[in-house]
């Protein structure tokens, strides 16, 4: 297993350039080492936006979280993701994962496949990509033959299988994904239980392979109700009792939520956290204790 915490920052607001650069700069100021973007209608474009945090930065690592890959022809992709990863020498991890979001392929005017066609198209996008990275005189060439670091995200028994295949990280989501009706946040169970399928299929990878989850929302001790109408805002669908509960959502000091990410390390597996845009700074003194 691996054992060396990483911790990202996803950032999705739109702005000005200027305040793109200087937040990119401060989530490498304050000690993450992934700034990632994740793939909606309505928030920043991902591939600018890497492009320019490779500009600003110098260290940190820049991430999909993750994109929504039944939007992608997989040869294009191929193409940007190379070049994205040119520019940013090397320092990209490409994120994908099958799409859930059914207004978002309306707005698109793309028909949303079923949950096996999204999957299956993302298993062939990694396919192809890996096919045409390895060829030597393919261009723009990535820094490494294989490409990128590929993190996969999901919960499903056939991602998770394609998962434990390809992935360097394995993105576990933190909400619990009915057949009908909204994500609730995953309870400590249903995350051991996912953990422990998917650390079956690893085999002999399994010590090489990551694993990540999103938490959904960082705040102090007395912040509990305030955690809880916010998550509501962006997740009606999560319930009180769960939001306590969830291994997502860190709530405490900062030596305290340091407590929970090693016993999130002990149980689940997971060494790499990813934090949301708004708990920048809330999250940063954990860091501090953890590395």
């Amino acid at each position: 297993m691996v054992n060396e915490f990483r911790f990202g920052i996803t950032m999705a607001l739109p702005g000005s350039h200027a305040n793109w650069v200087d937040k990119a700069r401060r989530a490498e100021a304050l000690g993450y080492d992934v700034l990632s973007v994740p793939d909606h209608l309505g928030l920043i474009a991902p591939f600018p936006a890497l492009s320019l945090a490779a500009e600003a930065t110098e260290r940190i690592t820049l991430g999909t979280f993750v994109l929504n890959t039944p939007f992608y022809n997989p040869t294009l992709l191929a193409r940007d993701v190379a070049a994205l990863d040119q520019f940013s020498g090397g320092r990209l991890e490409l994120g994908l994962g099958a799409g859930y979001v059914k207004a978002e392929f309306d707005a698109a005017g793309i028909p949303m496949p079923s949950p096996g066609a999204r999957v299956e198209h993302l298993e062939q996008t990694v396919l192809t990509l890996r096919k045409l990275y390895a060829d030597l005189d393919y261009q723009p060439a990535p820094t490494r033959p294989q490409g990128p670091p590929l993190m996969i995200a999901g919960s499903g028994n056939r991602l998770l299988r394609i998962a434990a295949q390809h992935a360097d990280v394995i993105a576990l989501p933190g909400a619990a994904l009915p057949k009908t009706g909204l994500p609730n946040a995953m309870t400590p169970d249903e995350l051991a239980e996912r953990a422990d399928y998917v650390r079956g299929l690893l085999g002999e990878r399994r010590d090489q392979v990551e694993f990540n989850l999103l938490v959904w929302a960082v705040g102090a001790p007395a912040e509990w109700d305030t955690v809880i109408d916010r998550l509501r805002q962006f997740q009606p669908g999560f319930t009180e009792d769960r939001i306590r509960t969830a291994p997502g959502i860190l709530v405490g000091t900062p030596q305290q939520i340091a407590d929970r990410v090693r016993e999130c390390r002990d149980r689940y597996g997971v060494t790499y956290f990813t934090m949301m845009e708004t708990d920048m700074d809330a999250f940063a003194p954990v860091i501090e204790l953890l590395k």
